[in-house]
């Protein structure tokens, strides 16, 4: 029987019981992929995060889901940072990280407990229409066209996920997926039913978002805060000619009473960087 260490944080929390929950395993060595994918569905959290040494970096990260293994994410990058330097013994000082994903090598810095990443694209955003059309979009959401700001698109800056710009607060509150339409909904290369609203909250500065995504089973949930949707937000923004440099806040979680609170940045050299505040809230261990 061996030991293994966890801690639970919260990611772009602004309180206690804010932000988005992450497990991270301190020191994952001797678990199977199954194994990891069994410890990610006992804590039933969006994610949960495994660490193993590296040669290239820091660490190597392994992220899974309750389902499925995923290339990269932004809060599990941001809280497994957070309890990498807690543990110390990193190649670099203890404010800059590089960590190994699948999709490559991501740089993380802090200021406090504050984290921010750089988004893993060295050749830019990867950006496609969807091949359905804005009304079917529209309707699986339970909107209207008339609710667009513009098309809605496939960007990818490490995880693909459709965005989905919206002319107004109201409309991004007064969204509803309709379950009854699941089987239509775009899958992306993960084979991922996803959907990131989001519209300026009265200023060029301010976004408010939500993250909808279907879950094992059947249904559809709703993500407090999506660092690799923010980070695709940057994409966008890059992609749609948006002035740069550009720095926005980015309002999360709302709707599920878990309030997230995300800085994207995006300078004149198209660097997307995503950062928010770690809370570490517990430690533990499991036998296996």
């Amino acid at each position: 029987m061996s030991r293994y260490n966890f801690r639970l944080l919260n990611v772009f929390a602004e309180s206690t019981f804010g932000g988005n929950a992450l497990c991270v395993f301190e020191d994952a060595r001797g678990l199977d992929d199954l194994t990891m994918l069994a410890l990610a569905r006992q804590f039933n959290l969006s994610e949960t995060t495994f660490i193993f040494p590296s040669e290239q970096a820091d660490a190597k990260v392994r992220i899974f889901t309750t389902g499925y293994e995923m290339p990269f994410a932004g809060h599990p990058t941001l809280g497994t940072a957070h309890v990498l330097r807690s543990l110390g013994n990193l190649r670099h000082g203890g404010d800059t990280l590089r960590l190994a994903f699948a999709v490559g090598i991501v740089p993380v810095q802090a200021e406090g407990d504050i984290w921010t990443l750089t988004a893993p694209t060295p050749n830019g955003p990867k950006i496609t229409p969807p091949a359905e059309s804005p009304e079917l979009i529209c309707r699986m959401l339970g909107l209207s066209p008339d609710d667009l700001l513009s098309a809605p698109l496939w960007v990818d800056t490490g995880t693909d996920q459709l965005l989905v710009p919206l002319n107004s607060i109201a409309a991004v509150r007064r969204a509803q997926p309709a379950t009854e339409l699941l089987t239509e909904w775009p899958l992306s290369s993960l084979n991922r039913k996803t959907a990131y609203i989001f519209a300026f909250d009265g200023a060029p500065n301010r976004i408010l978002a939500r993250y909808f995504f279907t879950m094992q089973g059947g249904g559809v949930a709703e993500d407090p805060g999506t660092g690799s949707a923010c980070a695709n937000l940057g994409g966008w923004l890059i992609g749609t000619g948006h002035e740069l440099p550009a720095k926005i806040d980015v309002n999360q979680g709302e709707m599920v009473g878990r309030p997230c609170h995300l800085h994207l940045n995006v300078n004149l050299q198209k660097e997307i960087q995503v950062g928010g505040h770690v809370l570490e809230l517990g430690r533990g261990h499991i036998d296996i």
